[in-house]
C-alpha cells in the first residue's frame, strides 16, 4: 500500500501530468485475438486454457495435439463473460484426458493466435524431481508499473519477452523456461490500485485501473501461456484503491476482487478426487472438493506434492480485507462461515504421505517476517491447522523482499532445524518487483535464516525426492543464487496427525 509520504512526494507531478489520460493497449484490428493467455491445473488429467477478447465470443474452441502441426483433437465452450468496466471477455476451455507428463501443442481458435505449448500434469505419486517457482507481489512493468535502471539492449529468445522487460523477473522466467514446470502466485498481481501514483492517470481512474490490469496480463502471457499459474488472491485485488473504508467510491467492477474472480474462478483447479488407497482419505478429500472455492482457496497434487492455496484477506476471523478488518477494504466473504478453515482442515486430514509426501500451503500475507507486517489474524486462523496436519513448507509474500525461516511453531524454533522437523518451514517470496519497490529487511527473529532487499528475486522448490526438499532464491536481474537450503522430512506416517504444542 503506498504510504502517505509517497504520494504528498508525487504531487507535484500529478499535477503537471493530470490531463494525460491512461495509456489503455491498443485493441488489435482483429477483436477475436486472444489477449492475456493462461493456462492452468485444472484436473488430474487436465489443463485448462483462459484468454480474454475485446468482444464477446460464441463459441470460444482450442485445438491441441502431441505435435505441432497435428492438432488431431479440440475443446470449446459457449461461456464468455465480463464486468462492469471491463473492455474485454474472458473465456476459459478444458483441454482434457491428457497423457501424464507429456508436452503438448494448442492453438486458440482466432485468425490471429499462435501454437503454444505445455506439459501436462504429473500423476499424483510420480516420485520424478520437478521445480516450481513462487512468484509473490509481482506488477505491472512500465509507465503505469517499476522501472529499472540496466542494459537494455539484450534481446530474449524464448518466450518472446520484449527487450523493454530484460532483467525483471518475467526476463528470468523466459531463461529458465526449462528447469521448472509451474507457478504460483499466492496474491498481488499487476497493482492496478495503485493508478494514483502515476499523474497522468488521476483525472482517469476507471480507465488507468484497466489499464494496467491489460498491460500486466499481457506481459506475462509469454509465461503464463506456457507455464500452469496459479493463484490466490492478495490485498490489491480488492478494490480500485487501498483507502480504508472507501471502496463504496470504486466503479462497477473495480470491487470485492471482481476482476481476480472474473479471471480466475473458472481457470483454477478445485480440490481433487483422493488418489489414496484409505477410505479417510477418500472421504475427506469428498469433503474438502464440496468446501473448494476457487480461486480463493483449492488445492491440487502434483508428482510428489500436495499444493493448497489460501485466502489471507478474508473468510476467516479479523481477516484484514474483511467488512471488520484492519485494511478496510469491505470485501468478501466468498463462503460460508467457516467454509474456508473447515475446507483446509479437512484437506490437510486427506493427504496420503505415501502419494504426495510433500504438503506445500501458499497464501498471501505471512505471520512469520522480518520488520513489520505479519499477520496476526492469519497466525490464529491457519498456524494450528498447518501444524497439526504436518505442512511441511508455507509460501507467502505481501512483504517485498525474499525471506527464509527455519521451522518455527507458535514464535518457537522446533529444535530439530531442517532435520525431520514438526513445525513447517516458511519462506516469503516478495519481492519480484512492483511500482511499491522493495522493503527493508528491518528487524530479524531469531529464527531468520535468510533476508534480501538489494534487488528483485524469486524463489524455487525443488522436490528433489520423497525426503528432500530445496528452496532457491535468486537475484533476478542476474540469476545470482543467493540462497539454498534442504529440508529433510522422513515421511514416515502415511497420515500426519500431531498434538498441538
Amino acid at each position: 500500500m503506498p504510504s502517505l509520504q509517497s504520494l504528498v512526494k508525487a504531487l507535484p507531478a500529478l499535477s503537471a501530468t493530470a490531463l494525460a489520460g491512461a495509456s489503455l493497449p491498443a485493441k488489435p484490428a482483429d477483436l477475436s485475438t486472444p489477449m492475456q493467455v493462461r493456462i492452468a491445473v485444472s484436473g488430474a488429467n487436465s489443463i485448462s486454457v483462459g484468454w480474454n477478447t475485446y468482444q464477446q465470443s460464441a463459441n470460444a474452441c482450442v485445438s491441441y495435439g502431441a505435435s505441432a502441426n497435428s492438432l488431431t483433437q479440440k475443446s470449446c465452450s459457449t461461456k464468455s463473460d465480463t464486468y462492469p468496466t471491463s473492455r474485454t471477455w474472458f473465456q476459459t476451455v478444458y483441454l482434457n484426458n491428457l497423457a501424464p507428463a507429456t508436452k503438448y501443442y494448442y492453438k486458440i481458435e482466432s485468425t490471429n493466435s499462435t501454437v503454444e505449448q505445455f506439459l501436462s500434469p504429473r500423476t499424483a505419486g510420480d516420485k520424478t524431481p520437478f521445480s516450481i517457482n513462487a512468484i509473490i507481489d509481482l506488477g505491472v512493468y512500465g509507465e503505469d508499473g517499476y522501472t529499472i535502471q540496466n542494459d537494455q539492449s539484450k534481446r530474449d529468445l524464448i518466450p518472446n519477452i520484449p527487450p523493454s522487460l530484460n532483467h525483471t523477473t518475467i526476463k528470468r522466467l523466459a531463461d529458465t523456461a526449462d528447469d521448472y514446470e509451474f507457478i504460483i502466485h499466492p496474491g498481488d498481481l499487476a497493482y492496478a490500485d495503485d493508478w494514483i501514483l502515476r499523474g497522468k492517470n488521476l483525472f482517469d481512474s476507471k480507465n488507468a485501473f484497466q489499464a494496467i490490469l491489460e498491460q500486466f496480463y499481457g506481459q506475462l502471457a509469454p509465461i503464463s501461456s506456457r507455464k500452469p499459474y496459479i493463484v490466490s488472491p492478495g490485498n490489491h485485488e480488492a478494490a480500485c484503491q487501498e483507502i480504508p473504508h472507501l471502496t463504496w467510491t470504486c466503479p462497477g467492477g473495480q470491487k470485492n476482487f471482481t476482476d481476480f474472480m472474473t479471471r480466475f474462478k473458472s481457470n483454477m483447479p478445485s480440490a481433487f478426487a483422493s488418489t489414496s488407497k484409505a477410505d479417510k482419505a477418500k472421504v475427506s478429500a469428498n469433503k474438502a472438493q464440496q468446501l473448494a472455492n476457487p480461486p480463493f482457496w483449492f488445492s491440487f497434487e502434483y508428482g510428489m506434492a500436495h499444493i493448497v492455496m489460501i485466502n489471507t484477506e478474508t473468510d476467516f476471523p479479523s481477516a484484514p480485507d474483511s467488512s471488520d478488518g484492519s485494511a478496510g477494504l469491505n470485501s468478501g466473504p466468498f463462503g460460508g462461515p467457516q467454509q474456508q478453515l473447515d475446507f483446509l482442515e479437512a484437506d490437510l486430514a486427506s493427504v496420503d504421505r505415501t502419494v504426495t509426501p510433500w504438503v506445500i500451503v501458499a497464501g498471501h500475507r505471512p505471520w512469520y517476517t522480518t520488520g513489520d507486517g505479519p499477520c496476526t489474524p492469519c497466525q490464529e486462523a491457519f498456524e494450528p491447522l498447518f501444524y497439526k496436519y504436518g505442512v511441511d513448507l508455507g509460501v507467502f509474500g505481501h512483504v517485498h523482499n525474499s525471506q527464509r525461516f527455519y521451522p518455527v511453531y507458535n514464535g518457537t524454533q522446533d529444535a530439530a532445524g531442517m532435520k525431520n522437523p514438526k513445525a513447517p518451514m516458511y519462506i516469503v517470496s516478495g519481492g519480484t518487483g512492483n511500482i511499491e519497490g522493495l522493503s527493508a529487511v528491518g528487524a530479524k527473529p531469531s529464527y531468520t535464516a535468510f533476508a534480501y532487499a538489494d534487488d528483485f528475486s524469486y524463489a524455487t522448490i525443488r522436490f528433489q525426492d520423497a525426503q528432500n526438499l530445496k528452496v532457491d532464491f535468486y537475484r533476478s536481474s542476474t540469476g545470482q543464487l543467493l540462497d539454498s537450503s534442504t529440508l529433510f522430512k522422513a515421511h514416515k506416517d502415511q497420515f500426519v496427525v500431531q498434538e498441538y504444542k
